[in-house]
Order: structure tokens, then C-alpha cells, then sequence
């Protein structure tokens, strides 16, 4: 194990360079994150509503697309949760996250794309341990288990192919196989509803 734990630590690190260039130019790199956005979603209906392919500013993006709540976008994540894809983003959204409802609507479900799975959630864990890494040369982390601590909301289907849960719960349900590996306790116990019972659940799992 601290053959591997040597090899994870070192792969963890190599993205530090690339950490300190978005700490050094955050606003060049929400630039470029924004047009990458712009062009990914240009032929959606959503891209082709506001003619996304001809938006080559941030200002030009300011003025054409006005700002928008849940509740102007209501009606294209309703169509969206019964299974019409391309709406909003071009990759097939499967997943959606729900959360509490803060006005009109008790609950709201958030598209939750293979995209922002990889690039956003799975990444962010990825540069905190290596920043972790990085701060901690001599870190074990990799020698054993990560707790992992989720949302009490199981997995629930809406149609065919469409899933929606607590956002923890649909990243426990989507982790990469080597995340998988090193965390605990098993997913038939990370998601259960009953939270008071998970944590007696977890504590038993983890003391073995």
C-alpha cells in the first residue's frame, strides 16, 4: 500500500501547477470557462434561443442572455425530467439533483451533467487532495479508507433513465472506480434515509 499511496500522492501534486495558474489569472480562466460553456451549449435549444454561436464577448453574453431563476427555468427542467434532451446542454442529463425549495416551489431539481460530474464535483475533490498532498508530503491518506459522509436522500427514479437524490447522494452514486475503492462505508449503507440509523451503521462498519 505505500507503493500506491506513493504513486496517488505524486499523481495528486502534479496538478498544483495548474491550481496556482487559476490563482494567478482567475479572471483569464473564468474568461475561457465561460466561452467554453457558450460554445459546448451553442446548439441546444437554450444556445439557439439566445444564437450562442455568435456571442464572442463577455459583455456581447451580458446584454444578449438575461439573469435567470429557478422559476424561468422551470420549464425547460420539467421537460427535461421527463426525458428531452438538448434543451439546456448537449450531453444526455440522467441525473438531477433536489434540492430544498427556498420560494415558490418546495423542491427544486437541478440538471446534473456527466460535464459538471467530471469538471466541476469529481475535480474539486481531486484539487483538495492535491493541495493536501502537496501541504503534507509525508500524507498516508492512501494507505487506508476515506469516511465518507453523504445526504439521507435515496436515489429515485422519475422515467426511464432519469434519477434524481440529494446532491451527495447522486456524486456517491456516480464516483470514478478509484474513488470508489478507497472510501467507506458501502453505498447500501452511505445512502440510507434513515440518518440516525447510517450513522449507527457507519460507526459499526468502520470500527471492523
Amino acid at each position: 500500500m505505500a507503493i500506491v499511496n506513493s504513486i496517488f500522492t505524486w499523481y495528486m501534486k502534479k496538478r498544483i501547477h495548474q491550481i496556482e495558474l487559476f490563482m494567478k489569472y482567475p479572471l483569464d480562466v473564468q474568461d475561457e470557462w465561460l466561452h467554453t460553456l457558450i460554445s459546448s451549449a451553442e446548439n441546444t435549444e437554450w444556445g439557439k434561443r439566445y444564437d450562442y454561436k455568435s456571442i464572442l464577448t463577455v459583455q456581447q453574453f451580458k446584454e444578449r442572455v438575461p439573469i435567470q431563476n429557478y422559476d424561468t427555468l422551470k420549464p425547460y427542467i420539467e421537460r427535461m425530467l421527463q426525458g428531452e434532451q438538448n434543451i439546456l446542454w448537449p450531453s444526455e442529463i440522467k441525473w438531477f439533483a433536489k434540492s430544498s425549495g427556498t420560494t415558490s416551489d418546495r423542491s427544486k431539481f437541478i440538471p446534473v451533467s456527466e460535464e459538471a460530474l467530471e469538471e466541476c464535483h469529481f475535480k474539486g475533490g481531486k484539487d483538495m487532495l492535491s493541495i493536501y498532498c502537496n501541504n503534507r508530503p509525508n500524507a498516508q491518506m492512501f494507505t487506508g479508507k476515506g469516511l465518507v459522509l453523504g445526504g439521507s436522500h435515496q436515489i429515485n427514479q422519475l422515467c426511464e433513465d432519469i434519477h434524481f437524490g440529494d446532491l451527495s447522494a447522486v456524486l456517491i452514486k456516480n464516483l470514478p472506480v478509484w474513488a470508489e475503492y478507497y472510501r467507506t462505508p458501502d453505498m447500501s449503507i452511505a445512502l440510507m434515509d434513515n440518518y440516525e440509523e447510517k450513522i449507527d451503521r457507519m460507526a459499526e462498519a468502520t470500527i471492523k
